[in-house]
């Protein structure tokens, strides 16, 4: 098992696999679960780092944004990246390295990705959310629409699942009961982009 573990942690790090991008599955949802869904996706604010010492807020972006250069060469979009995916995923409870981790399996930072089965950008999230959570004029290749919508998803599922992490993962990608996509975005968050100083 531990050899399993190393070599899809070792397919990880070298490239995102195109086939197990995000594929979440319609599920009706409770009257007062979409109201909250829709109000976390209708957030205005200006995405801001969130530390209470604005040094790490620094270090914290020229660390990931070093990890991130080969694969999003333009410095100015991975700022911008870097800075929303801190942001919604701070404002959903869950650690941004997951969601980088989330969005390296699942789009490999490629924001006009779509998968086989129809998922959108970055977060590669199924455009049936958009009429189920939130307005018709919401664009999924949009950065911050994309990351938002992902995270909110992503946070709907954890609590779904009672805080079990690989289940959660595995209904954010349409894998339910499947090792595979789990286990890639839990090595990528616990290696690529492992950091080990405050994120808040």
């Amino acid at each position: 098992m531990r050899r399993l573990l190393r070599l899809l942690a070792a397919a990880a790090a070298a490239a995102p696999l195109a086939a197990l991008a995000g594929a979440q599955q319609y599920e009706p949802l409770s009257t007062s679960v979409k109201s909250a869904m829709s109000r976390a996706v209708s957030d205005k604010g200006v995405p801001q780092l969130r530390f209470k010492d604005p040094e790490d807020g620094y270090r914290w972006l020229l660390a990931m944004s070093e990890r991130l250069a080969k694969r999003v060469p333009d410095a100015k979009f991975r700022v911008e990246l870097l800075k929303t995916v801190h942001y919604e995923a701070t404002r959903a409870g869950l650690d941004p390295q997951l969601v980088l981790g989330v969005i390296f399996v699942e789009s490999g930072f490629k924001k006009y990705a779509v998968s086989k089965a129809g998922a959108r950008g970055l977060m590669q999230v199924m455009p049936f959310w958009v009429g189920l959570i939130g307005e018709g004029g919401h664009n999924l290749f949009h950065l911050r629409t994309n990351i938002r919508y992902g995270c909110v998803i992503l946070r709907h599922y954890l609590d779904i699942e009672k805080g079990d992490l690989y289940r959660a993962l595995g209904r954010y990608n349409g894998s339910l009961g499947r090792p595979e996509y789990p286990t890639l975005v839990l090595a990528a968050w616990r290696g690529t982009f492992k950091y080990p100083g405050p994120l808040a």
